[in-house]
């Protein structure tokens, strides 16, 4: 079973900070250990459209008055590399950090829909609303540090 999204993301923020207090300079605060932590989550999420199960599940989470799910999730992990791959260089982390809070709101939507229509995610339940909420809030409170805690 993958890692769940939230323990990669405070796991990974974690020995980043780790790494940069004992010997990284370049992680060498909450706000570079943050950028490489969120990054993480979104590098994972993109690569789960490279695995058919994966992509034909995430396809039967749009809803369905939405056209054409396998481009709409196609470009939704594009943006999500993008925006991965941008939070890694720090000149560009601020503005890669508000486009992704930006794709992450207009994404809760369709977790939504998916979770009030029962839509099995990798062969499980869907998340219960309130827990991907809490979810989403903790994604947009990373990116909310890369945006606005110092250096």
């Amino acid at each position: 079973m993958p890692v769940p999204l939230p323990v990669l993301l405070l796991g990974v923020t974690a020995v980043a900070r780790l790494l940069g207090f004992l010997a990284v300079p370049a992680l060498d605060s909450w706000h570079d250990a943050a950028r490489v932590g969120i990054a993480a989550v979104y590098l994972l999420a993109a690569s789960g459209r490279l695995i058919p199960r994966v992509r034909q599940d995430l396809e039967r989470m749009v809803p369905p008055r939405l056209p054409r799910p396998d481009l709409l999730v196609a470009g939704t992990g594009i943006l999500e590399l993008a925006g991965a791959i941008g939070l890694l260089v720090p000149a560009t982390a601020p503005a890669a950090a508000v486009c992704l809070g930006l794709l992450t709101l207009a994404l809760t939507p369709a977790n939504i829909s998916a979770a009030r229509r029962g839509v099995p995610f990798g062969g499980e339940p869907p998340t219960p609303i309130g827990r991907r909420l809490v979810e989403q809030a903790l994604y947009l409170g990373a990116l909310a540090v890369v945006v606005w805690l110092p250096y």
